[in-house]
């Protein structure tokens, strides 16, 4: 649970909503007092605070009885100058969905990733010297794929892949075997163009807001 001390204007378009998809439940202070006023065991996870609020919050110790709610400030481009221990990280206003993603996965999980994942089910087209084929991408981020493909594809081997995502048109990039996850493949892309970028992530945005 984020209790969230920033203006909607503190944050990117719709980042809160993505978030709140992505499993982060974000409340306001006002809606935190209320759910712990029914239930005094409910507890803060982190508080994401607009620096220009930050007054709101530096007189408490935490919320509940354990120990201090780690704080991420909202801050402007000097980045964060504030030195109280509870401040684990920050972002520049207006704070996007990916750079505030990053930061929350480094806070909270013990692997995090880098950018949102979504699951698909999407035909891939596959070379690797003279050979080709057809695969599936099972699930799909700016930065990588899992890949279920008929052909093995041994890791740090690179192949060249091509698929379509609705309403953007065909994209074709290279990419690395990283990993496996029996038996898929995990792909990491590499030199992905600025427009393929942006595509993907539009991609992964409108797919998570219509789960």
């Amino acid at each position: 649970m984020i209790v969230c001390h920033a203006p909607v204007d503190a944050l990117g378009p719709k980042t809160d909503l993505i978030l709140s998809r992505l499993g982060y439940r974000m409340v306001l202070p006002e809606t935190f007092e209320r759910l712990r006023g029914e239930d005094p065991g409910v507890e803060a996870d982190l508080m994401l605070v607009d620096e220009r609020r930050l007054s709101e919050i530096l007189e408490s110790k935490g919320q509940g009885d354990g120990a201090p709610v780690p704080i991420v400030l909202l801050t402007g481009k000097q980045g964060v100058v504030e030195t109280d221990p509870r401040i684990v990280g920050g972002v520049k206003r207006p704070a996007g969905l990916h750079d505030l993603y990053r930061l929350l996965q480094q806070v909270f999980e013990d692997k995090p990733r880098s950018t949102p994942r979504v699951a698909t089910q999407i035909r891939v087209h596959c070379e690797r010297g003279d050979r080709n084929w057809d695969g599936r991408v099972l699930s799909l981020s700016e930065n990588g794929c899992l890949m279920r493909s008929p052909e093995a594809i041994p890791l740090g081997q690179r192949v060249r892949i091509e698929f379509s995502l609705p309403e953007t048109g065909s994209i074709r990039l290279d990419a690395e075997a990283a990993y496996q996850l029996l038996p898929d493949v995990g792909l990491v892309f590499s030199g992905v163009a600025p427009g393929h970028r942006e595509m993907l992530e539009r991609f992964v945005t409108e797919s998570i807001l219509s789960a």
